[in-house]
């Protein structure tokens, strides 16, 4: 699935796939992740905390590096420029 998005280039749900594996979060979770939840100031964020809607407590996870960088590519878009939702 990564390798097909990738040669897509279909960066949004490249990140989204890879940030769904790593925090194993609910997809209506996954869906409210905000850009402050994932990215401080510049780089993306190793670890990542985020409040669940189900039980409303906090989970957090960790990026690994592919995550990282999917994220930071989805980051790059000019359709991210401004925007608050991941």
């Amino acid at each position: 699935m990564r390798v097909r998005l990738e040669l897509a280039e279909n960066h949004r749900d490249l990140a989204m796939f890879n940030m769904a594996i790593a925090s194993k979060l609910r997809g209506c979770d996954l869906g409210r992740i905000k850009v402050v939840d994932v990215m401080a100031c510049g780089p993306i964020k190793e670890r990542a905390s985020v409040l669940q809607s189900k039980t409303q407590k906090p989970v957090r996870f960790e990026n690994p590096g592919r995550t990282r960088a999917s994220v930071e590519k989805w980051m790059e878009d000019p359709l991210m420029v401004g925007s608050a939702y991941f």
